[in-house]
């Protein structure tokens, strides 16, 4: 028998402080993709590994929800 943790996960909490780090319209967010290209490769390739997942996960919701995936014949 499995059980739930309960809480949030440490993915979804990494999730939110990106979240509120980029709601921050003060933010230059030019500067910032700067000050990423400047890390290494590792971190610049993870960080387009999560935004391709968000967009994978946002159109996926999006096709639901209009029902794309109703492959119903009748």
């Amino acid at each position: 028998m499995t059980f739930r943790r309960l809480g949030i996960t440490k993915e979804e909490r990494t999730a939110q402080l990106i979240g509120r780090a980029l709601s921050d319209f003060t933010l230059d967010l030019e500067a910032v993709g700067y000050y990423l290209s400047k890390q290494p490769y590792t971190v610049f390739s993870r960080g387009l590994t999560v935004l391709e997942s968000a967009e994978y996960n946002k159109e996926n919701v999006e096709q639901l929800r209009l029902g794309y995936y109703n492959d119903r014949l009748f």
